[in-house]
């Protein structure tokens, strides 16, 4: 496996430079990285939904063929949306966010009045979930500044990814010319 890394080096170099230049524009565009994003969820949405009918319609010996049916005509509708409405999916997804962190902090504020009398640290378990809720009503009151934030995260994410490649496939370049150095001439 080495061997056939230390001679693709320039793939692992190439692939680590586009996450970098992805990173940047993820951080200068924050709303075009999303928009983009959101679009190809969409096509994802879309053949997914065209899949989850002819899954209904070819199975349709079950008595629930109808809710793949169903499920198929929603994931086709929403896709339909992120096309036609790509901020409009992006402030959604925020709001599925926000109400996720709001009921996970209430679920951890819950299990922590369950364990106060079992364990040590449970005030730690309460204040994540006060955290959850703060964040979840933050995306609730300030949904476009959440939706940048998502997209910084993408972004910060990306470059790390990308330098990590990047060192990767210069590490694997050298490794390569000390192995090739190595090979005695006959």
């Amino acid at each position: 496996m080495l061997t056939q890394l230390t001679r693709n080096w320039w793939a692992v170099v190439l692939r680590g430079v586009v996450a970098i230049l992805f990173g940047l524009v993820a951080l200068t565009l924050p709303g075009l990285t999303l928009e983009i994003l959101v679009i190809f969820f969409g096509a994802y949405l879309l053949v997914d939904g065209v899949f989850t009918i002819v899954a209904a319609f070819t199975n349709r010996t079950g008595q629930s063929w109808w809710v793949l049916l169903l499920e198929g005509l929603v994931d086709i509708a929403a896709g339909i949306v992120a096309f036609f409405s790509p901020r409009m999916a992006t402030i959604v997804l925020v709001y599925i966010i926000a109400f996720w962190a709001i009921m996970t902090g209430f679920l951890e504020i819950g299990a922590a009045i369950q364990l106060r009398k079992e364990i040590k640290g449970e005030l730690l378990l309460a204040f994540s979930g006060i955290v959850s809720i703060v964040l979840g009503i933050l995306l609730l009151i300030f949904p476009v500044a959440g939706a940048v934030t998502v997209a910084w995260l993408i972004g910060g994410y990306a470059i790390l990814f990308g330098v990590m490649l990047l060192s990767l496939g210069l590490r694997l370049r050298k490794e390569g010319k000390t192995k090739k150095e190595a090979i005695p001439v006959a």
